[in-house]
């Protein structure tokens, strides 16, 4: 019996110590990966972001990464694909929500981009970029007033980049 209880807590040190060399690698080639996208190198920062989750695959972060860098080269389909995996995993991620509506609003699925947004606001009410996102949305639509009370929200929430938008738009 003690023998059992040994082999099976060698196995596990064993197991979390693969584990870790796993997460370990996985930061390795994020790392790599972002200096390639400061670089100007998106195309071979995917690729690095490709291996790091071939290392880790619940690395959130690397797929939210890679999919802004994919929709920085204009494959918003990818782009989306990131974040649906993100949010299978974790259904309340606040950032794949708000990244996924601002994907949704570059590919004009509007109804969808408002959704996101109105979830990013659901778990996090104070969440300005959320309301900034869906102000732009509201006014896609034609809904002026709806976007300027999002932009004033923002506003007030300390995002000075509102002010701008407020004037910019003409808001009240």
């Amino acid at each position: 019996m003690k023998l059992r209880i040994a082999v099976l807590l060698f196995l596990m040190v064993i197991f979390h110590a693969g584990l870790a060399q796993d997460k370990a690698k996985s930061n390795e080639f994020y790392n790599k990966a972002m200096t390639q996208f400061r670089l100007s190198h998106p195309q071979e920062a995917i690729k690095l972001l490709d291996q790091a989750l071939a290392f880790d695959t619940l690395n959130y972060n690397a797929y939210i990464k890679r999919g802004f860098i994919k929709g920085s080269v204009s494959d918003y389909e990818g782009e989306l694909g990131d974040y649906n995996t993100v949010l299978n995993f974790d259904s309340a991620h606040v950032q794949a929500y708000l990244s996924r509506g601002s994907a949704y609003s570059k590919l004009k699925k509007y109804d969808l981009a408002m959704n996101d947004f109105n979830k990013v606001l659901m778990f996090d009410a104070g969440n300005y970029e959320a309301y900034n996102n869906r102000g732009f949305v509201k006014k896609a639509q034609g809904d002026f007033e709806g976007a300027c009370m999002d932009w004033s929200y923002s506003k007030k929430m300390g995002n000075e980049e509102a002010i701008i938008i407020l004037k910019n738009n003409h808001c009240k």
